[in-house]
């Protein structure tokens, strides 16, 4: 299943998107890295809401790691793993993307 073209994400920048997963919308988490994109469901282990704070919009830290709108839990970006914040030690969950004929793909 298509989730975005690869030329719609910017090199770098965490988007969302959305995809059908198990019968069920969800609002994913994507970065893209060259021809690489990494993915996660974009909810905070923390409380279950979600990490951006307008559709879309994700906060940064300077050094780049993700910052969870609602409680400022940081995150980074390679791993998902929590570096600070109420879920400290914990990770978002990976949703599995392959890059197939320039659209990203779950899978």
């Amino acid at each position: 299943m298509d989730v975005i073209a690869l030329e719609a994400l910017p090199d770098g920048v965490p988007a969302e998107a959305e995809a059908m997963i198990e019968g069920s919308a969800q609002s994913l988490l994507l970065v893209r890295q060259g021809q690489q994109v990494r993915g996660w469901l974009n909810v905070c282990p923390h409380a279950g809401r979600r990490l951006d704070w307008a559709p879309g919009k994700f906060l940064l830290t300077r050094t780049g790691a993700l910052v969870c709108a609602a409680h400022g839990a940081t995150f980074e970006l390679q791993d998902g793993q929590c570096l600070s914040g109420p879920c400290r030690g914990q990770c978002l969950q990976a949703v599995a993307l392959q890059v197939r004929d320039g659209q990203v793909v779950l899978g």
